[in-house]
């Protein structure tokens, strides 16, 4: 990973949900004789609307896809190979036994279920909206093994969508870090500062810009750290980091920001040492400060700026 120097910090590891090592086996999408002959002993991903799948002992509970049919069945996706086995999801209404979801599982999960599931909330969930063609209106079939759907109009081609947006740890590249609350979370908790990018805007002048309307200050020496999926409901997250003057007034224009403060690296190490803000423990507590999960970027960034020296 470059080391920029001038932020002061790079990611001391990659964020939870970038540690994906799945085979997508691209090559297999529009071959459906061989995703036929892999059916026969593929897995299967059961994903409810809320992104919440089954789990057996911290891990995720694959069905045998033959449980669906003899072969691949309408609206299931594939999502590539796991121990050489096709794996396959589809949505369902409803599920009984323990569940779980990316935010409150994804932690546990290795690299390879990790990026599964992932991959199968953000595919399931594009079809989801993606019934109409955006060009003609027109009903649309899912081809390519879920990977695209087809206008049954025209025959124009669409595919998932992803959203970028930027997330930015802003530092006054000292011992402060800016961090700051939306007006729908409980006090206290706080985070770094996201917004999504606009049509025709670099992701460096949508830091710049996001920080501006959310918080009213200026930030210099905009440099990359790292992306992560974020499928709720389609996003790429492209972390920055950013330097500003902690004198600097903040102005909330937007809406979007309740309250915004610097805290200094140590509140943030007492903060990181005593858990996360979905804690019950810590939710109870009298915590000055509590910061995102660990699935999140936002957490490995706040983490590797309170880790430096």
């Amino acid at each position: 990973m470059p080391d920029f120097t001038a932020s002061g910090f790079t990611l001391t590891e990659p964020p939870l949900l970038s540690r994906a090592a799945v085979d997508r086996a691209e090559h297999l999408r529009s071959d459906p004789d061989a995703l036929r002959a892999g059916w026969a002993d593929a897995l299967l991903l059961r994903v409810d609307r809320r992104g919440q799948t089954r789990i057996s002992d911290g891990d995720l509970a694959f069905d045998d896809a033959t449980s669906l049919g003899a072969e691949p069945v309408p609206g299931a996706v594939f999502l590539g190979l796991r121990g050489g086995r096709h794996v396959w999801a589809v949505r369902v209404s409803a599920m009984t036994g323990e569940l779980g979801d990316l935010r409150a599982m994804g932690h546990r999960l290795d690299e390879t279920d990790a990026g599964l599931l992932t991959t199968a909330v953000a595919l399931l969930s594009w079809h989801d909206n993606a019934g109409f063609s955006a060009i003609d209106g027109a009903p649309t079939e899912p081809t390519m093994s879920g990977w695209s759907r087809i206008s049954t109009s025209t025959g124009h081609e669409e595919f998932p969508r992803t959203d970028p947006a930027v997330i930015c740890l802003v530092h006054d590249g000292g011992d402060r870090v800016l961090l700051a609350r939306q007006p729908s979370w409980p006090p206290r908790m706080f985070s770094v500062l996201a917004g999504f990018v606009e049509a025709g805007e670099s992701l460096e002048t949508c830091v710049v810009r996001e920080i501006r309307e959310e918080v009213g200050v200026d930030v210099s020496d905009v440099r990359y750290l790292g992306s992560q999926p974020w499928p709720f409901p389609r996003s790429v997250m492209l972390g920055f980091a950013a330097v500003a003057d902690p004198a600097a007034a903040f102005t909330f224009t937007d809406g979007e920001i309740a309250e915004a403060h610097w805290f200094t690296r140590e509140q943030v190490r007492r903060a990181l040492g005593a858990g996360d803000w979905a804690s019950a423990t810590r939710q109870s507590s009298d915590a000055e400060l509590l910061l995102p999960g660990s699935i999140s970027i936002a957490r490995v960034m706040v983490e590797s700026w309170a880790g430096q020296d």
